[in-house]
Protein backbone atom coordinates (compact mmCIF):
# COMPACT_ATOMS: atom_id res chain seq x y z
CA UNK A 1 0.00 0.00 0.00
CA UNK A 2 1.32 3.44 -0.92
CA UNK A 3 2.26 5.50 2.17
CA UNK A 4 0.05 8.49 2.89
CA UNK A 5 1.28 11.81 1.62
CA UNK A 6 1.56 14.95 3.68
CA UNK A 7 -1.09 17.63 3.32
CA UNK A 8 -1.01 21.41 3.30
CA UNK A 9 1.99 23.57 2.32
CA UNK A 10 4.48 20.72 2.78
CA UNK A 11 2.56 18.64 0.23
CA UNK A 12 2.93 21.45 -2.31
CA UNK A 13 6.70 21.42 -1.85
CA UNK A 14 7.12 17.65 -1.51
CA UNK A 15 4.21 15.98 -3.38
CA UNK A 16 5.37 12.47 -2.52
CA UNK A 17 5.62 10.25 0.61
CA UNK A 18 8.40 11.75 2.73
CA UNK A 19 9.01 9.06 5.37
CA UNK A 20 9.88 6.27 2.90
CA UNK A 21 12.17 8.65 1.02
CA UNK A 22 13.85 9.73 4.26
CA UNK A 23 14.70 6.09 4.97
CA UNK A 24 16.10 5.62 1.46
CA UNK A 25 18.11 8.83 1.80
CA UNK A 26 19.41 7.67 5.19
CA UNK A 27 20.72 4.32 4.02
CA UNK A 28 22.09 5.86 0.79
CA UNK A 29 23.86 8.49 2.91
CA UNK A 30 25.72 5.97 5.08
CA UNK A 31 26.51 3.88 2.00
CA UNK A 32 28.03 6.96 0.38
CA UNK A 33 29.95 8.21 3.45
CA UNK A 34 31.69 4.86 3.81
CA UNK A 35 33.14 5.34 0.32
CA UNK A 36 33.96 9.04 0.26
CA UNK A 37 35.44 9.22 3.77
CA UNK A 38 38.64 7.80 2.28
CA UNK A 39 39.20 11.21 0.61
CA UNK A 40 39.44 13.39 3.79
CA UNK A 41 41.37 10.60 5.51
CA UNK A 42 43.75 10.30 2.55
CA UNK A 43 46.43 12.78 3.73
CA UNK A 44 46.80 10.74 6.94
CA UNK A 45 46.61 7.35 5.17
CA UNK A 46 49.14 8.55 2.56
CA UNK A 47 51.62 9.63 5.24
CA UNK A 48 51.09 6.51 7.38
CA UNK A 49 51.50 4.05 4.51
CA UNK A 50 54.02 6.08 2.48
CA UNK A 51 51.88 6.27 -0.67
CA UNK A 52 52.70 8.47 -3.65
CA UNK A 53 50.06 10.60 -5.39
CA UNK A 54 49.47 8.01 -8.11
CA UNK A 55 49.05 5.17 -5.61
CA UNK A 56 46.78 7.36 -3.49
CA UNK A 57 44.59 7.96 -6.54
CA UNK A 58 44.59 4.24 -7.31
CA UNK A 59 42.62 3.56 -4.10
CA UNK A 60 39.60 5.19 -5.75
CA UNK A 61 40.09 3.17 -8.92
CA UNK A 62 39.90 -0.02 -6.84
CA UNK A 63 36.66 1.12 -5.19
CA UNK A 64 35.30 2.14 -8.57
CA UNK A 65 36.11 -1.28 -10.03
CA UNK A 66 34.21 -2.92 -7.19
CA UNK A 67 31.36 -0.44 -7.49
CA UNK A 68 30.92 -1.12 -11.19
CA UNK A 69 30.99 -4.85 -10.53
CA UNK A 70 28.31 -4.37 -7.88
CA UNK A 71 26.14 -2.39 -10.26
CA UNK A 72 26.40 -5.12 -12.87
CA UNK A 73 25.79 -7.94 -10.38
CA UNK A 74 22.87 -6.11 -8.76
CA UNK A 75 20.57 -7.32 -11.54
CA UNK A 76 21.40 -10.95 -10.77
CA UNK A 77 21.02 -10.29 -7.03
CA UNK A 78 17.62 -8.58 -7.33
CA UNK A 79 16.41 -11.39 -9.60
CA UNK A 80 16.97 -13.78 -6.68
CA UNK A 81 16.18 -11.38 -3.85
CA UNK A 82 13.84 -8.40 -3.76
CA UNK A 83 15.02 -4.80 -4.12
CA UNK A 84 14.48 -4.40 -0.38
CA UNK A 85 16.65 -7.39 0.51
CA UNK A 86 19.33 -6.24 -1.91
CA UNK A 87 19.56 -2.92 -0.06
CA UNK A 88 19.85 -4.80 3.24
CA UNK A 89 22.62 -6.95 1.76
CA UNK A 90 24.45 -3.81 0.62
CA UNK A 91 24.37 -2.26 4.09
CA UNK A 92 25.47 -5.45 5.84
CA UNK A 93 28.38 -6.28 3.54
CA UNK A 94 29.52 -2.64 3.61
CA UNK A 95 29.58 -2.61 7.41
CA UNK A 96 31.50 -5.87 7.79
CA UNK A 97 34.01 -4.85 5.12
CA UNK A 98 34.70 -1.45 6.70
CA UNK A 99 35.30 -3.18 10.04
CA UNK A 100 37.72 -5.57 8.32
CA UNK A 101 39.43 -2.68 6.53
CA UNK A 102 40.13 -1.00 9.84
CA UNK A 103 42.02 -4.10 11.00
CA UNK A 104 44.03 -5.03 7.91
CA UNK A 105 47.81 -4.65 8.17
CA UNK A 106 48.78 -5.24 4.53
CA UNK A 107 48.47 -3.03 1.48
CA UNK A 108 47.25 -6.01 -0.55
CA UNK A 109 44.53 -6.67 2.01
CA UNK A 110 43.48 -3.02 1.88
CA UNK A 111 43.27 -3.15 -1.91
CA UNK A 112 41.07 -6.24 -1.81
CA UNK A 113 38.76 -4.84 0.86
CA UNK A 114 38.37 -1.53 -1.00
CA UNK A 115 37.12 -3.50 -4.00
CA UNK A 116 34.52 -5.16 -1.73
CA UNK A 117 33.54 -1.75 -0.31
CA UNK A 118 32.78 -0.63 -3.85
CA UNK A 119 31.03 -3.92 -4.65
CA UNK A 120 28.62 -3.63 -1.72
CA UNK A 121 27.93 0.04 -2.48
CA UNK A 122 27.06 -0.85 -6.07
CA UNK A 123 24.19 -3.07 -4.97
CA UNK A 124 22.23 -0.10 -3.59
CA UNK A 125 21.64 2.39 -6.40
CA UNK A 126 19.57 0.39 -8.95
CA UNK A 127 17.32 -0.93 -6.17
CA UNK A 128 17.04 2.49 -4.53
CA UNK A 129 16.04 4.10 -7.84
CA UNK A 130 13.57 1.25 -8.51
CA UNK A 131 11.82 1.77 -5.15
CA UNK A 132 11.81 5.55 -5.55
CA UNK A 133 10.23 5.50 -9.02
CA UNK A 134 7.57 3.09 -7.73
CA UNK A 135 6.66 5.35 -4.80
CA UNK A 136 6.56 8.65 -6.71
CA UNK A 137 4.41 9.61 -9.70
CA UNK A 138 6.25 10.37 -12.93
CA UNK A 139 5.48 14.11 -12.96
CA UNK A 140 7.35 14.53 -9.65
CA UNK A 141 10.40 12.43 -10.44
CA UNK A 142 12.63 15.51 -10.79
CA UNK A 143 11.91 16.70 -7.24
CA UNK A 144 12.08 13.16 -5.83
CA UNK A 145 15.43 12.49 -7.53
CA UNK A 146 16.75 15.78 -6.17
CA UNK A 147 15.49 14.77 -2.71
CA UNK A 148 17.24 11.39 -3.05
CA UNK A 149 20.44 13.15 -4.12
CA UNK A 150 20.52 14.84 -0.70
CA UNK A 151 22.24 11.67 0.50
CA UNK A 152 25.49 11.96 -1.48
CA UNK A 153 25.46 15.73 -1.11
CA UNK A 154 25.10 15.42 2.67
CA UNK A 155 27.81 12.78 2.56
CA UNK A 156 30.14 15.14 0.73
CA UNK A 157 29.46 17.82 3.37
CA UNK A 158 29.74 15.73 6.51
CA UNK A 159 32.45 13.20 5.58
CA UNK A 160 35.34 15.70 5.97
CA UNK A 161 33.90 17.01 9.25
CA UNK A 162 33.28 13.49 10.52
CA UNK A 163 36.80 12.45 9.51
CA UNK A 164 38.35 15.44 11.30
CA UNK A 165 36.27 14.82 14.43
CA UNK A 166 37.28 11.16 14.57
CA UNK A 167 40.95 11.91 13.83
CA UNK A 168 41.09 14.25 16.81
CA UNK A 169 40.12 11.33 19.04
CA UNK A 170 41.23 8.18 17.25
CA UNK A 171 43.36 6.82 14.42
CA UNK A 172 42.12 6.58 10.84
CA UNK A 173 41.60 2.86 11.38
CA UNK A 174 39.12 3.39 14.22
CA UNK A 175 37.39 6.03 12.08
CA UNK A 176 36.74 3.36 9.44
CA UNK A 177 35.45 0.97 12.12
CA UNK A 178 32.97 3.58 13.35
CA UNK A 179 31.60 4.00 9.82
CA UNK A 180 31.29 0.24 9.36
CA UNK A 181 29.28 -0.07 12.57
CA UNK A 182 27.06 2.78 11.40
CA UNK A 183 26.29 0.96 8.14
CA UNK A 184 25.20 -2.17 10.01
CA UNK A 185 22.96 -0.06 12.27
CA UNK A 186 21.30 1.63 9.29
CA UNK A 187 20.69 -1.77 7.73
CA UNK A 188 18.82 -2.85 10.86
CA UNK A 189 16.72 0.35 10.82
CA UNK A 190 15.85 -0.21 7.15
CA UNK A 191 14.95 -3.82 7.94
CA UNK A 192 12.38 -2.63 10.49
CA UNK A 193 10.97 0.44 8.75
CA UNK A 194 12.18 0.44 5.12
CA UNK A 195 9.58 1.08 2.38
CA UNK A 196 8.37 -1.14 -0.45
CA UNK A 197 10.75 -2.96 -2.72
CA UNK A 198 9.12 -6.38 -2.30
CA UNK A 199 9.22 -7.03 -6.05
CA UNK A 200 12.21 -8.66 -7.70
CA UNK A 201 14.35 -7.20 -10.42
CA UNK A 202 15.40 -8.87 -13.63
CA UNK A 203 18.77 -10.46 -14.20
CA UNK A 204 20.65 -8.80 -17.07
CA UNK A 205 19.71 -10.56 -20.28
CA UNK A 206 22.26 -10.66 -23.05
CA UNK A 207 19.70 -9.56 -25.64
CA UNK A 208 18.50 -6.67 -23.46
CA UNK A 209 22.07 -5.55 -22.78
CA UNK A 210 22.94 -5.74 -26.44
CA UNK A 211 19.86 -3.69 -27.34
CA UNK A 212 20.68 -1.00 -24.76
CA UNK A 213 24.37 -0.88 -25.70
CA UNK A 214 23.51 -0.27 -29.37
CA UNK A 215 21.47 2.85 -28.62
CA UNK A 216 23.27 6.17 -29.31
CA UNK A 217 21.27 7.69 -26.43
CA UNK A 218 22.85 5.22 -24.01
CA UNK A 219 26.39 6.28 -24.97
CA UNK A 220 25.49 9.96 -24.86
CA UNK A 221 24.18 9.55 -21.33
CA UNK A 222 27.19 7.43 -20.41
CA UNK A 223 29.49 10.25 -21.54
CA UNK A 224 27.41 12.67 -19.48
CA UNK A 225 27.68 10.53 -16.34
CA UNK A 226 31.41 9.95 -16.83
CA UNK A 227 31.97 13.69 -16.75
CA UNK A 228 29.39 14.34 -14.02
CA UNK A 229 30.89 11.72 -11.72
CA UNK A 230 34.41 12.85 -12.56
CA UNK A 231 33.49 16.48 -11.91
CA UNK A 232 31.83 15.61 -8.61
CA UNK A 233 33.38 12.51 -7.05
CA UNK A 234 36.68 12.65 -8.95
CA UNK A 235 37.47 16.21 -7.90
CA UNK A 236 36.22 15.60 -4.36
CA UNK A 237 38.50 12.58 -3.98
CA UNK A 238 41.66 14.52 -4.72
CA UNK A 239 40.65 18.03 -3.60
CA UNK A 240 42.02 17.76 -0.02
CA UNK A 241 45.41 16.64 -1.35
CA UNK A 242 45.35 19.44 -3.93
CA UNK A 243 44.54 22.13 -1.38
CA UNK A 244 47.14 20.86 1.08
CA UNK A 245 50.03 20.09 -1.26
CA UNK A 246 49.62 22.79 -3.92
CA UNK A 247 47.58 25.61 -2.36
CA UNK A 248 49.38 25.43 1.00
CA UNK A 249 46.31 24.94 3.20
CA UNK A 250 46.34 23.01 6.46
CA UNK A 251 44.58 19.64 6.42
CA UNK A 252 41.94 20.96 8.83
CA UNK A 253 41.13 24.02 6.71
CA UNK A 254 41.19 22.00 3.46
CA UNK A 255 38.68 19.47 4.81
CA UNK A 256 36.53 22.27 6.24
CA UNK A 257 36.49 24.08 2.89
CA UNK A 258 35.60 20.90 1.01
CA UNK A 259 32.75 20.32 3.48
CA UNK A 260 31.46 23.91 3.21
CA UNK A 261 31.64 23.78 -0.57
CA UNK A 262 29.29 20.81 -0.63
CA UNK A 263 26.86 22.40 1.85
CA UNK A 264 25.74 24.84 -0.83
CA UNK A 265 24.44 21.85 -2.78
CA UNK A 266 21.42 21.63 -0.48
CA UNK A 267 20.08 24.85 -1.98
CA UNK A 268 21.12 24.18 -5.54
CA UNK A 269 19.70 20.64 -5.51
CA UNK A 270 16.15 21.84 -4.88
CA UNK A 271 16.65 24.62 -7.41
CA UNK A 272 17.80 21.93 -9.85
CA UNK A 273 14.69 19.85 -9.16
CA UNK A 274 12.47 22.86 -9.78
CA UNK A 275 14.28 23.67 -13.05
CA UNK A 276 14.17 20.05 -14.26
CA UNK A 277 10.40 19.78 -13.75
CA UNK A 278 9.77 23.09 -15.57
CA UNK A 279 12.10 22.91 -18.54
CA UNK A 280 13.39 20.36 -21.01
CA UNK A 281 15.55 17.85 -19.15
CA UNK A 282 18.29 18.00 -21.77
CA UNK A 283 18.64 21.76 -21.41
CA UNK A 284 18.90 21.50 -17.63
CA UNK A 285 21.48 18.73 -17.95
CA UNK A 286 23.66 20.75 -20.33
CA UNK A 287 23.37 23.93 -18.24
CA UNK A 288 24.59 22.26 -15.04
CA UNK A 289 27.44 20.40 -16.72
CA UNK A 290 28.64 23.53 -18.53
CA UNK A 291 28.82 25.51 -15.30
CA UNK A 292 30.66 22.67 -13.60
CA UNK A 293 33.25 22.42 -16.37
CA UNK A 294 33.91 26.16 -16.32
CA UNK A 295 34.50 26.20 -12.57
CA UNK A 296 36.85 23.19 -12.67
CA UNK A 297 38.86 24.90 -15.41
CA UNK A 298 39.11 28.09 -13.34
CA UNK A 299 40.23 26.14 -10.23
CA UNK A 300 43.18 24.86 -12.25
CA UNK A 301 44.02 28.16 -13.93
CA UNK A 302 43.58 30.69 -11.11
CA UNK A 303 46.09 30.56 -8.25
CA UNK A 304 44.70 33.49 -6.25
CA UNK A 305 44.37 32.23 -2.62
CA UNK A 306 41.27 34.41 -2.11
CA UNK A 307 39.47 33.15 -5.21
CA UNK A 308 40.28 29.46 -4.79
CA UNK A 309 37.79 28.89 -1.92
CA UNK A 310 35.04 30.66 -3.89
CA UNK A 311 35.71 28.58 -7.01
CA UNK A 312 35.72 25.35 -4.99
CA UNK A 313 32.29 26.30 -3.59
CA UNK A 314 30.85 27.22 -7.00
CA UNK A 315 32.17 24.06 -8.64
CA UNK A 316 30.76 21.80 -5.95
CA UNK A 317 27.34 23.48 -5.90
CA UNK A 318 26.93 23.12 -9.67
CA UNK A 319 28.29 19.56 -9.87
CA UNK A 320 25.60 18.07 -7.62
CA UNK A 321 22.85 19.42 -9.89
CA UNK A 322 23.90 17.27 -12.83
CA UNK A 323 22.75 13.99 -11.27
CA UNK A 324 18.99 14.52 -10.78
CA UNK A 325 18.85 15.87 -14.35
CA UNK A 326 20.66 12.81 -15.71
CA UNK A 327 18.74 10.25 -13.63
CA UNK A 328 15.41 11.83 -14.56
CA UNK A 329 16.19 11.74 -18.27
CA UNK A 330 17.42 8.12 -18.19
CA UNK A 331 14.38 7.02 -16.15
CA UNK A 332 11.98 8.75 -18.53
CA UNK A 333 13.58 7.40 -21.70
CA UNK A 334 13.57 3.71 -20.74
CA UNK A 335 10.51 1.57 -19.88
CA UNK A 336 10.25 0.16 -16.35
CA UNK A 337 11.32 -3.32 -17.46
CA UNK A 338 14.67 -1.98 -18.69
CA UNK A 339 15.08 0.98 -16.31
CA UNK A 340 17.12 -0.81 -13.64
CA UNK A 341 19.44 -2.37 -16.21
CA UNK A 342 19.87 0.92 -18.07
CA UNK A 343 20.68 2.84 -14.87
CA UNK A 344 23.12 0.11 -13.83
CA UNK A 345 24.97 0.12 -17.15
CA UNK A 346 25.16 3.92 -17.40
CA UNK A 347 26.43 4.35 -13.85
CA UNK A 348 28.73 1.33 -14.12
CA UNK A 349 30.68 2.76 -17.02
CA UNK A 350 30.36 6.33 -15.74
CA UNK A 351 31.71 5.55 -12.29
CA UNK A 352 34.52 3.31 -13.51
CA UNK A 353 35.99 6.23 -15.46
CA UNK A 354 34.67 9.26 -13.59
CA UNK A 355 35.05 7.91 -10.05
CA UNK A 356 38.02 5.59 -10.61
CA UNK A 357 40.17 6.50 -13.59
CA UNK A 358 39.79 10.26 -13.08
CA UNK A 359 41.26 10.37 -9.53
CA UNK A 360 44.08 8.11 -10.73
CA UNK A 361 44.63 10.41 -13.72
CA UNK A 362 44.53 13.53 -11.53
CA UNK A 363 47.16 12.00 -9.23
CA UNK A 364 49.31 10.82 -12.14
CA UNK A 365 49.36 14.23 -13.86
CA UNK A 366 49.86 16.02 -10.52
CA UNK A 367 52.85 13.82 -9.71
CA UNK A 368 54.51 14.59 -13.05
CA UNK A 369 53.35 18.18 -13.60
CA UNK A 370 50.97 19.78 -11.09
CA UNK A 371 47.44 19.59 -9.73
CA UNK A 372 46.69 22.80 -11.64
CA UNK A 373 47.33 20.94 -14.89
CA UNK A 374 45.08 18.11 -13.72
CA UNK A 375 42.09 20.32 -12.96
CA UNK A 376 42.55 22.47 -16.07
CA UNK A 377 42.53 19.41 -18.32
CA UNK A 378 39.50 17.95 -16.52
CA UNK A 379 37.61 21.23 -17.00
CA UNK A 380 38.38 21.27 -20.72
CA UNK A 381 37.40 17.61 -21.06
CA UNK A 382 34.08 18.27 -19.30
CA UNK A 383 33.24 21.12 -21.66
CA UNK A 384 34.26 19.12 -24.71
CA UNK A 385 31.27 16.74 -24.49
CA UNK A 386 28.62 19.50 -24.49
CA UNK A 387 28.30 19.37 -28.33
CA UNK A 388 27.60 15.62 -28.04
CA UNK A 389 24.82 16.19 -25.50
CA UNK A 390 23.15 18.70 -27.81
CA UNK A 391 22.27 15.72 -30.02
CA UNK A 392 20.14 14.10 -27.29
CA UNK A 393 16.44 14.14 -28.19
CA UNK A 394 14.80 14.07 -24.77
CA UNK A 395 11.24 14.12 -26.09
CA UNK A 396 11.39 10.58 -27.49
CA UNK A 397 10.92 7.33 -25.59
CA UNK A 398 13.78 4.84 -26.05
CA UNK A 399 12.55 1.24 -26.09
CA UNK A 400 15.26 -1.39 -26.63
Amino acid sequence: MTPKRLHGPIRDIFPFPLLPLFLLVGIFYVNFVCRVAIAPLLPVIKADLGLGLTKAGSLFLLMATGYCSGLFMSGFVTARLSHRKTILLSAGVMGVTMLSLSQTASILGMYLLLIIVGLSAGFYLPSGIAILTDLVSREHWGKAMAFHELAPNLGFVTAPLLAEALLRLFSWRIALAVMGSWSILMGLIFLLFGPGGSHQGEAPRLNAMRSILTLPFFWMMTAFFIMSIGASFGTYSMMPLFLVSERGMSREWANTLVSLSRATGFLTLFLAGWIIDRTERKHAMILFLTLTGIFILLIGMIRNPRLTPLLVVLQASSAVCTFPAGFTLVSAMFPQSFRTLAVSLVIMVGYLFGGGAFPLGIGYIAERFSFSWSFSLLGLLTLSIIPLLLLVRSGERTDP
